[in-house]
């Protein structure tokens, strides 16, 4: 026998499943909100303190007075007793005045505790579904330059197609040039004319010797610090910082198992490290293709503790 519908159930998860998405921003908001409400009870318990301790105080000195003036009624042993019972009637009283504010702090700390928590352990989801994603994607590239080569893997990545060349008198195929229509994807970037480094004809030559030159400066500084950010290599080159370079980079570790230990742009033949003529359809542009070990946060971390 159903007892709630299908539909009222399935609306119920749905929303159950939309504040635990929403979770850490909700326990964000409450957490400051607390404390924000924490330090206006603060506040206007401290406006009420001075009665409190002026009380006390008063207390204090009656009892010490009447001591004074009954000695012989009013023992000594009597007066400690009674200051002990003002200083604890004062105690409370100030309890009393900041404990809202003392309460609401703490549950302020409690979710903002919890919400950091919360995004913590998501963050370290994220990396270990990256860094199994990008395993399997690397095994796969591997797989593809083994048996077509370097060529067809290119290709295949970046989207590019084959144009002919054609001259317009008679007719006949010139040439034949790769061309890519699109934005490289990934972390890949143009270095082209747009970039404030780049050198025109007749010193395009320059370019390589720029590019040469600043990888070599991205491999002193890898090796000198241990670890390497791609935004700081986009800024090298010139080129604009992106929300995944402040988090993507590199670690020099001898027990890195993630990454190649050294930074290239990619633009260089792997056997006999001459420039790529891969797009040699976009004419004023080299492809860099950054061999970034992935996010390196979690990688600082274990070479640190590692090295320590």
């Amino acid at each position: 026998m159903q007892i709630i519908p299908t539909a009222i159930s399935r609306k119920v998860a749905a929303q159950a499943l939309l504040g635990k998405k929403h979770s850490p921003t909700i326990l964000l908001g409450a957490g400051v909100v607390s404390m924000v409400g924490s330090t206006v009870l603060a506040c206007r318990a401290t406006l009420k303190l001075e009665d409190v301790l002026e009380t006390a105080e008063r207390d204090l000195k009656a009892a010490k007075g009447v001591r004074h003036l009954h000695p012989d009624q009013y023992s000594e042993n009597d007066r400690k007793k009674d200051v002990a019972i003002i200083y604890a009637r004062g105690i409370t009283g100030v309890v009393k005045l900041y404990a809202p504010s003392i309460i609401l702090g703490a549950a302020g700390v409690v979710c903002l505790t919890k919400s950091h928590k919360i995004l913590q352990e998501r963050n370290v989801a994220l990396t270990a579904a990256y860094v199994a994603v990008d395993k399997a994607f690397q095994n796969y590239r591997n797989r593809v330059v083994e048996r077509y080569g370097e060529q067809v893997d290119r290709e295949l990545r970046f989207e590019t197609e084959e144009v002919d060349i054609i001259d317009e008198e008679t007719g006949k195929v010139l040439s034949t040039v790769h061309v890519a229509p699109q934005k490289p994807s990934g972390y890949a970037r143009w270095f082209d004319k747009e970039n404030n480094n780049w050198n025109a004809p007749p010193f395009d030559e320059h370019n390589w010797l720029f590019l040469r030159t600043q990888q070599n400066w991205a491999n002193d500084m890898l090796r000198a610090r241990g670890h390497l950010f791609l935004n700081e290599v986009y800024g090298m080159l010139g080129l604009s910082h992106t929300s995944a370079g402040s988090i993507v980079g590199w670690i020099y570790d001898r027990e890195n198992d993630r990454g190649d230990n050294y930074v290239d742009f990619g633009c260089w033949g792997e056997d006999d490290g001459r420039p790529l003529d891969f797009f040699n359809g976009r004419e004023g542009s080299i492809l860099l293709d950054f061999n970034v070990d992935g996010p390196i946060w979690d990688l600082i971390d274990d070479s640190t503790a590692r090295n320590s």
